[in-house]
């Protein structure tokens, strides 16, 4: 917690750069409903850099706390995987920002076409990109947790590829739940998430194929 406030009010200094950023693509600006708008929209930015620095942190900590319970190999392999979180947490945020944002918000622009007249409110427009990019960022921290947890012997590539259609239903609710009320929206979600885990079984089985092959040697 310490370490997500620090992050918070260091990532609030240049928190109106980011924001020029995010919204130099847009014809126009923002509307603002109410004097304390801009206040969310700096606060919800600088808390989603702040979760980006504090995740590996986070993470180390968990790893100190499961340590004394591994072996000196299980150490070494398993904190190899921290500073993997924060790349995978900034791959999602990217995906989303970059791949599936300006997707849907073409399509549903488009949707409205000339019928009405469309302005984005700065709280909407942000809350909108929120929903459609930060649960990429910790979705696909899959892959980097369920390595960790093959590597601990938690989970192994028969039980990921046997619970596979359960696995699939539950990310398709997950997509459901946190995409706009649209069909492309839900399937722009949903095909990503699947490679996701196909990409993390496949990644469990080298890890499991090493652990055994290190394993045997040592017997």
């Amino acid at each position: 917690m310490l370490t997500f406030i620090v992050a918070l009010i260091g990532t609030l200094i240049f928190v109106k750069d980011v924001y020029l950023y995010l919204v130099k693509e847009l014809d126009g600006k923002l509307a603002l409903l109410g004097p304390g708008d801009i206040l969310w929209v700096y606060m919800t930015i600088a808390a989603v850099l702040a979760t980006a620095v504090t995740i590996p942190i986070a993470a180390y900590q968990v790893w100190r706390f499961v340590q004394p319970g591994l072996t000196k190999g299980e150490r070494q392999a398993t904190l190899v995987f921290i500073p993997g979180l924060f790349f995978f947490f900034i791959a999602g945020i990217a995906f989303g920002y970059f791949v599936l944002f300006p997707l849907v918000l073409t399509f549903l622009s488009n949707l409205a076409g000339d019928q009405f007249e469309t302005m984005f409110t700065a709280e909407k427009y942000f809350q909108f990109m929120l929903h459609l990019t930060l649960p990429f960022g910790f979705l696909f921290e899959m892959p980097a947790v369920i390595m960790f947890l093959t590597k601990l012997g938690v989970l192994t590539p028969e039980k990921l590829s046997k619970g596979r259609k359960y696995a699939y239903f539950l990310l398709i609710i997950l997509s459901v739940v946190i995409t706009p009320p649209d069909f492309l929206s839900d399937v722009l979600v949903i095909v990503p998430l699947f490679i996701l885990y196909e990409i993390s079984v496949s990644l469990s089985k080298l890890i499991y194929r090493k652990k055994e092959s290190s394993e045997l040697s040592v017997a």
